[in-house]
């Protein structure tokens, strides 16, 4: 089994796809002074990717993420196959179509061109890396490295591995993203989902049951998210909210004292049948309501604007 290059010598990042987490990437990998070299077989993939890092520079310069006077665009390239992207690069970050039969594709395409030495991390955000990895000769060095959108602003990225990585290459990615300033988290076992997604998943479940049954409105279920318990979960998460909430005990004074009735709720819970095309038009119609003629686009912008003070303020005390 190969030595891997270590995090600090990593200089130059082979980024294979260039949608939104792909160009998300692109932008932090640049932001942290490391060369990107992109391939994406679509059309205009390149333009597109440089109009989103021009987007993303000024907020990752304001957080600390980038420099000011960083000429980012020397140290960026766009490639006209796999192979050339992957040319002197130290470290892979893919970022393609959440298809297994496609990546495994590309994880054979990558296992053969790319140095023993170099990983491969995947930006899967459901997909088992022991499922991709299969039948590898360098199984090994495959890693899970998934962000969430925007990647230039999240922090998070769930890093682990799949039943043939190595621990050291599981060790080393981690190291990376938190060299860049993000913030990993270990996946001890792997799960279909990961952490994150399946945390949002399940609090999706309910808030669609809960408008599938007229218990209340998408519009109400997202204020009553965000004007509650999701202002507490920005600082410190679920369990350390749940343990400033039972008593000076904490967690151990919590639960005894108001787990039977979080029992109760979750034998209450059940799945909706988001399959159903009426509920589909019911969810998308409320939701269309709840956006009071805003776009999609204006959504975003203000979204990115709350998470860059979220940000500045988060930053300035200590986890």
């Amino acid at each position: 089994m190969a030595a891997y290059r270590d995090a600090d010598s990593i200089s130059t990042v082979a980024a294979i796809g260039g949608g939104v987490i792909g160009n998300g990437w692109v932008a932090a990998f640049l932001g942290s002074g490391r060369a990107v070299r992109l391939y994406d077989p679509m059309p205009g993939a390149g333009e597109r990717t440089r109009i989103h890092v021009s987007g993303a520079w000024d907020q990752m310069v304001e957080l600390g993420l980038a420099k000011a006077d960083d000429e980012w665009s020397a140290r960026f390239s766009v490639h006209d196959t796999v192979a050339d992207a992957l040319a002197g690069a130290d470290f892979v970050q893919e970022s393609t179509p959440e298809r297994t039969d496609l990546k495994q594709a590309l994880f054979a395409d990558l296992d053969r061109l790319t140095p023993a030495d170099v990983l491969v991390a995947s930006s899967t955000s459901s997909l088992p890396i022991t499922d991709l990895q299969a039948g590898l000769a360098t199984a090994h060095r495959f890693v899970l490295g998934h962000p969430f959108n925007p990647v230039h602003l999240i922090p998070l990225v769930e890093v682990g591995g799949g039943e043939q990585t190595a621990g050291q290459a599981i060790d080393t990615a981690f190291a990376l993203y938190a060299a860049m300033g993000k913030q990993p988290i270990r996946l001890e076992r792997e799960i279909f989902g990961h952490i994150g997604n399946r945390l949002t998943a399940a609090m999706f479940r309910e808030a669609v049951r809960l408008v599938a049954e007229g218990y209340a409105s998408v519009g109400d279920i997202d204020k009553a998210m965000k004007h509650s318990f999701a202002l507490k979960w920005a600082i410190q998460g679920q369990f350390t909210t749940f343990h400033t909430s039972g008593g000076v005990g904490g967690l151990a004074e919590f639960l005894p004292k108001f787990g039977p009735g979080i029992i109760k709720r979750w034998e209450t819970m059940a799945d909706p049948p988001l399959a159903d095309p009426a509920l589909q038009a019911m969810l998308v119609e409320q939701m269309e309501q709840a956006a009071a003629g805003r776009s999609v686009a204006e959504i975003a912008a203000w979204q990115d604007e709350k998470l860059m003070q979220m940000l500045k303020l988060l930053t300035t005390g200590n986890e």
